[in-house]
């Protein structure tokens, strides 16, 4: 194995800061004039006749204020750009919270989505961090429109998607949804500990302690293969789209790069968190991790993770994702750090490989972002490559602190913070 893809190594450090430069090199291009995030396309120029949406916009402000929080002269002025389209003109200053998106005509898309929200909360935590203007009132608005629409206080789990006005809740209940709460929640107790002082942000944290006990309690009851689709009683609905498995928003089955995304999300709230049993919560994620790895991992004899399984974990969706390399990325280095086990930092090495011999686009940057069960290019769900999130935070997670969110990891290692 090359030693560019060996944890630890100098040679693996380098080839991921090398990384991460190209990947804010070829976002610079998505800004709109009202700041909205364009959609990119397969060389990183924007595809206008594509709607400009809340979660895309969210992520490349949280991308670019890690950018400049890590010293790149350029991203201040991006992460300026997306908070303003935030702010502006993805917000809806009549009903409150922000557009889904905003079609090409200018026309507004309909509907609040927990998912985008979560991403506004996670957005302005980050800006916060990287003295962005703007990020602590949009980080004030983004929790005040969460607590009243999305969190159920009673049930412990947030809520999917309301009409505009915030007057109808659909009745799906989704646990996409609350995996970004999650992640939201967590960026958001750190970024008050660091800003406010200690425990300033523990109310966000146990939050996210009472969704992965509801998570991890499904998980059990289906070995390990975490439900994704809910009714608004939070009864499983494991057939869900069993006739169109290929349902690009809500797919049936198991989806294992989420099992190994919840691995790291539990694993990180275990160790920020004041609880007793963090073994157990670390056992779990484990086998969170395991399981997904051994559904998913060249399943079907080629190489990359299968998107969906059935509840035997049988391939359903034999399509790689970028997105679930860059969990597997992440979440294989930091159950290391946290086990000491070799095989995950085997997987490490193993995931590393083929990142960069089959994801990366080498010639015009970034990373593919849908590829067939041969891994070959496939755009029916990602054409071109809209974003920088995942594949950014896997250039960085690795060798980050295992108990703080990414932009929080980032800012106490250059400020010195606690």
């Amino acid at each position: 194995m090359e030693e560019k893809y060996i944890l630890d190594t100098a040679e693996n450090k380098e080839f991921l800061d090398s990384n991460a430069g190209i990947l804010l090199d070829f976002g610079r291009k998505f800004p709109s004039e009202g700041g909205g995030s364009y959609y990119l396309g397969a060389d990183g120029n924007p595809l206008k006749d594509k709607k400009r949406e809340t979660w895309i916009t969210s992520r490349m402000a949280h991308v670019y204020s890690i950018g400049k929080l890590k010293g790149d002269e350029k991203s201040k002025e991006l992460a300026e750009a997306a908070v303003k389209g935030l702010i502006g003109e993805l917000h809806d200053d009549v009903n409150g919270g922000w557009y889904a998106g905003i079609m090409p005509d200018g026309s507004l898309e309909s509907g609040k989505q927990c998912y985008a929200h979560a991403f506004v909360i996670l957005a302005a935590t980050s800006a916060l961090l990287a003295d962005i203007p703007g990020a602590n009132d949009l980080l004030e608005d983004s929790i005040k429109v969460y607590d009243k629409y999305f969190w159920n206080e009673e049930e412990g789990l947030s809520c999917d998607t309301w009409n505009t006005e915030f007057t109808v809740l659909d009745e799906y209940r989704g646990i996409n949804a609350n995996m970004h709460t999650v992640e939201a929640f967590l960026a958001a107790a750190d970024t008050f500990d660091i800003v406010n002082g200690p425990h300033s942000g523990d109310k966000y944290r146990e939050r996210a302690g009472r969704i992965i006990d509801h998570v991890l309690s499904w998980a059990e009851e289906n070995a390990y293969r975490i439900p994704e689709h809910f009714t608004s009683e939070w009864k499983q609905v494991l057939d869900m789209n069993i006739d169109k498995p290929d349902d690009p928003f809500k797919p049936y089955g198991a989806t294992p790069g989420h099992g190994i995304e919840w691995a790291r999300l539990i694993t990180q709230w275990s160790l920020s968190s004041d609880i007793s049993d963090k073994e157990r919560y670390i056992d779990a994620a484990c086998r969170l991790y395991d399981r997904a790895v051994q559904d998913a991992w060249c399943a079907d004899g080629k190489g990359g993770l299968v998107y969906t399984t059935d509840w035997d974990g049988k391939p359903v969706n034999h399509d790689r994702m970028h997105w679930t390399l860059a969990e597997a990325v992440n979440t294989s280095a930091v159950l290391f750090r946290v086990t000491n086990k070799e095989k995950y930092k085997n997987d490490y090495s193993m995931f590393m490989k083929y990142i960069d011999e089959v994801v990366i686009d080498h010639d015009r940057g970034s990373w593919y972002h849908q590829l067939d069960r041969e891994n070959r290019l496939k755009e029916t769900v990602w054409p071109g490559k809209p974003d920088l999130y995942h594949a950014f935070q896997a250039m960085l997670i690795p060798y980050s602190r295992t108990d703080l969110s990414i932009a929080s990891s980032v800012s106490v290692s250059i400020h010195g913070t606690t």
